[in-house]
């Protein structure tokens, strides 16, 4: 249960303190019910729940690895906010660059393209990037001034140089340690990342794939309604939404792997459709590195030529001896780079990718983007990556979990919606009535007509009240003080269940005027 996994980890607190500690924690991480059995609950409220739990113990510094992994945007952004309102420090290995320029006030980078393998800048993200460029050109400049300067000496030492003389002696032997430097500096000039190139098949149909009034529902919980798509040669859709919200449902009904309920899928004939796979099933744990690369031999087919399994492998990053290692012996990101491999040997008209930076490095994913914003085929793609995002999707479609989608330019105007104030959840009434449903809604009582008119305000107001009071049971002035911090979340909750309230009022009121005949 979730509150003995709190109570475990506030072991150590003292016993009055610890109710407190745990109120605390629960408004934190958006957890109402604390008997609900931690195992039912997805990766993404674990992982919420884990990190409530360490900022429960009130450390010194917060050490966070890899966070974002198995949280969805909205968890992220959940995340982002916790840490922007705590005042503790805290170190984070990610490789999620949006979150790293929103939490991220200095920045390290471990690399041997850096003497000492340490490059450091005060700033977010973005000036890490220009920090890192600005010090990468200047070492370019300084490699190539030096290489002239080695030059130079190298052709003195040719015409027949001798160590007879001191001042002699010294000029060769510091041209001993130009050359020593000069190969340390083209050393560490050379980054090994992988060679990913995506190849589109020649197919030139206008349309790939036409998506109409698809209907989708999983144990009585509508995922999908209404869904139409229609994906071209260029188009690359960016699918959001939370856990659980029905994304790889779109995905394997798109693919053809899952029926609709309603509604049809038309399919450019011979539609080469390739699929990157979140959870790596595909994979044989038990199967070795160069068969998983090469499963017909010794080679691979790429570009119309046979390319050797040590030379694939090879481009991937992988050592000669990993080729006879089990998959299931290898890290999560090699295993991501066996599947991004073989999604190169299959040219395809539309590509479908669920999670494919899961596991991968900063260098990797910018290598990834790249190739698929070049990709001239249609792309579906579901990530929590916002850089990605922004750099390739075309169009964003956002799932809200109840079956609506609605489609964004692009992830900033998918986000500015979100965070519009105030708020609108999708349930809420839409302002300005049409004329039918103002007509509509004079069939309703004298009382009814009177919330209906004031529902919308209600509902705003309301909402602006549960985010105070969160606000206020989140204050970490209060953390040590049980008493004051169980009223805060008493009204905390109170206040969450009169906008239910307004929201089941609406929906009754709604329901009735689309009843009517």
């Amino acid at each position: 249960m979730i509150e003995e996994v709190l109570t475990s980890a506030l072991a150590h607190v003292d016993q009055q303190e610890r109710p407190g500690r745990i109120a605390l924690a629960l408004g934190r991480a958006r957890i109402a019910d604390v008997g609900t059995n931690v195992d039912t609950l997805s990766g993404g409220w674990q992982k919420r729940l884990a990190i409530a739990c360490e900022l429960a113990r009130a450390p010194e510094i917060l050490l966070l690895d890899e966070p974002t992994n198995h949280l969805d945007l909205d968890g992220i952004l959940w995340l982002e906010r916790v840490l922007a309102e705590d005042a503790r420090a805290y170190v984070v290995v990610s490789h999620d660059r949006y979150f790293l320029e929103h939490v991220a006030g200095r920045m390290l980078e471990l690399s041997p393209a850096y003497s000492g393998g340490l490059f450091e800048t005060r700033g977010p993200y973005s000036e890490f990037l220009a920090r890192r460029d600005e010090f990468l050109r200047g070492q370019a400049a300084y490699e190539d001034a030096l290489a002239n300067t080695v030059r130079r000496e190298i052709e003195w030492l040719r015409r027949g140089a001798k160590a007879r003389s001191t001042k002699a002696k010294g000029r060769i032997e510091a041209t001993g340690r130009l050359v020593e430097e000069l190969e340390d500096a083209r050393q560490r000039r050379v980054t090994r990342t992988v060679g990913i190139e995506l190849a589109a098949s020649p197919r030139r149909s206008r349309k790939l794939l036409v998506a109409r009034g698809l209907e989708k529902s999983l144990g009585g919980r509508p995922l999908v309604t209404g869904l139409d798509l229609t994906i071209t040669p260029g188009t690359r859709v960016g699918l959001i939404g939370p856990n659980g919200s029905g994304k790889t449902t779109v995905l394997n009904l798109l693919a053809g792997t899952l029926p609709p309920d309603a509604g049809e899928i038309e399919r450019a004939v011979e539609l080469r459709l390739v699929r990157f796979e979140q959870h790596r099933t595909s994979l044989d744990p038990d199967q070795l590195l160069r068969r998983a690369l090469a499963p017909d031999g010794d080679a691979v087919t790429w570009e119309d030529r046979r390319v050797h399994v040590a030379s694939w492998a090879k481009r991937f990053l992988f050592r000669p001896e990993q080729l006879d290692v089990p998959v299931g012996r290898l890290s999560g990101g090699e295993q991501a780079r066996i599947l991004i491999a073989r999604l190169m040997t299959e040219p395809a008209d539309l590509l479908i990718l669920d999670e494919p930076t899961n596991d991968l490095d900063i260098a990797t994913l910018e290598v990834l983007e790249e190739s698929l914003a070049e990709f001239t085929g249609g792309l579906v793609l579901v990530t929590h990556d916002r850089f990605l995002l922004e750099r390739v999707a075309t169009v964003i479609l956002a799932l809200d979990g109840a079956g609506r989608a609605e489609t964004f330019a692009d992830y900033a105007q998918w986000e500015a919606s979100r965070t519009a104030t105030p708020a609108r959840d999708a349930r809420e009434p839409a302002r300005g009535a049409t004329t039918r449903e103002r007509s509509r809604a004079k069939r309703l009582s004298y009382h009814e007509q009177r919330d209906w008119d004031s529902m919308e305000e209600a509902i705003l107001a309301a909402e602006e009240v549960v985010e105070a009071r969160r606000r206020a049971a989140e204050d970490p002035a209060i953390a040590s003080d049980a008493a004051e911090l169980q009223q805060r979340y008493g009204a905390f909750e109170a206040a969450k269940a009169e906008l239910d309230r307004l929201y089941a009022r609406w929906a009754e009121l709604d329901e009735k005027l689309r009843g009517t005949p």
